[in-house]
């Protein structure tokens, strides 16, 4: 780890960190947290990947169901009006409306190789986006004079590398620059997690065989073909599993690349000296740890 002591990480000019674990456990509070103090440039991945890498299939796609509208298809045709998505660290709803969910069209289902072939195309998306942070981080310090950076990642990055593999190629890149942050969540979190999806499923993005094996599960046992599928009901019932699916790859991840800290401990950071103190005690941990 880039920062192997407290005292390291307490007497540094420039920290450097990364967070990830699943949406909904404190990574852009936490960030928006240090963002406000000022000193601290938040990088979110998720922006990267809608405003760089997707931005325009996502602002196609709107123009495609636009154009399925009279009034709007004329306006259109006649460049009378502007289409495009207004995305922003805390709305990320564009990107999560490109997705989409299969399933029944009537239910605004997409047929199940659409599905596949749009989480192809953010995976590729998500793995740019974190390569870019080292170019970030350069850019916040040269550009901006910010000292400090975060990586606010989204909760896929587990899906897309092998965390058992010491030279996995992005996890080795992210953490020669970044101390790597797993939020952990404890079984409360998880059924809260659960009952907040629930309440309005959103679209994921999964790892292709995680989301095969579940997508023909989920038809065998409701003997369903894929045109009678309810979008939402789909996505609800891969959720817990996904839930499960992760924790593991993010376990590992943390155990050869980074730290782990609870949410619970995470959710009382209010400032930067509260986060600066909550790194120096899990560092100290590690290193207790390992003896």
């Amino acid at each position: 780890m880039i920062y192997a002591s407290s005292s390291e990480w307490r007497q540094a000019a420039r920290k450097r960190v990364l967070l990830f674990g699943m949406s909904g456990l404190g990574k852009t509070h936490v960030s928006n947290i240090l963002r406000r103090a000022g000193d601290w440039f938040h990088y979110s991945v998720d922006y990267r990947i809608g405003t760089r890498y997707m931005g325009e299939r996502i602002a196609d796609n709107a123009k495609a169901e636009a154009m399925k509208v009279p009034f709007l298809r004329d306006l259109l045709l006649s460049d009378s009006i502007y289409i495009g998505s207004n995305i922003t660290f805390d709305n990320l709803n564009p990107v999560s409306s490109y997705l989409g969910k299969p399933g029944d069209p009537a239910k605004g289902g997409l047929p199940f190789d659409t599905y596949t072939q749009r989480q192809s195309e953010f995976r590729q998306a998500e793995m740019a986006a974190l390569y870019d942070t080292a170019h970030f981080m350069t850019r916040a310090q040269t550009l901006y004079d910010y000292p400090h950076f975060i990586c606010d990642t989204g909760g896929s990055i587990c899906e897309w590398v092998d965390p058992q593999d010491e030279n996995d190629p992005l996890l080795r890149e992210l953490a020669s620059h970044t101390l790597m942050i797993w939020i952990e969540g404890s079984d409360a979190h998880t059924a809260e997690l659960v009952r907040r999806f629930d309440q309005a499923p959103k679209p994921m993005a999964y790892q292709p065989a995680f989301l095969l094996q579940v997508w023909n599960a989920y038809l065998t046992r409701n003997d369903y073909t894929e045109a009678e599928v309810d979008p939402d009901a789909f996505i609800r019932w891969t959720y817990a599993q996904a839930l499960a699916h992760r924790q593991p790859r993010y376990a590992a991840m943390a155990n050869r690349w980074g730290l782990t800290v609870p949410a619970a401990d995470i959710a009382a950071v209010q400032t930067t000296q509260d986060f600066d103190a909550l790194v120096a005690r899990l560092l100290d941990k590690r290193v207790e740890m390992q003896g």
